[in-house]
């Protein structure tokens, strides 16, 4: 299934990512689709990250640990986190066809992002029940 976002609606989820997690203390926020494509991008203006790749990576990376998943009887593992040195990937799953990435450092509490980002996705969801299916 594809959506066809209004320029409001995407308005609104930038407005969303950076309110809830920008403002939170996230680095950088990516809501992407399954095939790596960006739908919206927020950082805090003091990253540079190559987000084409990131998030083309992030689709991959998403897909193949589902795939993993499957094979020990999963039906899916909902999200994903990769812990570095000063920078941390938070991957959560939105819907079967949006992922929410979220770059943070070590100063932002893992529990406390997670919170967040299960209320950011519930809103976007509600955004996206508007949206145009084809």
């Amino acid at each position: 299934m594809s959506y066809t976002l209004e320029h409001k609606q995407l308005e609104a989820i930038d407005d969303l990512l950076q309110h809830d997690l920008i403002d939170m203390g996230v680095t950088c926020v990516l809501l992407i689709d399954m095939a790596g494509n960006i739908i919206a991008n927020i950082d805090n203006g003091k990253r540079k990250h190559d987000i084409y790749s990131l998030a083309a990576l992030a689709a991959g990376n998403f897909g193949a640990v589902s795939a993993m998943a499957k094979i020990i009887g999963e039906d899916e593992f909902s999200l994903l986190f990769h812990k570095g040195k000063k920078e941390n990937i938070h991957f959560s799953r939105v819907s079967d066809e949006f992922l929410l990435v979220s770059i943070f450092g070590n100063q932002v509490s893992l529990g406390f992002l997670r919170l967040k980002v299960a209320e950011t996705i519930k809103t976007i969801k509600d955004l996206l029940k508007t949206a145009k299916k084809f």
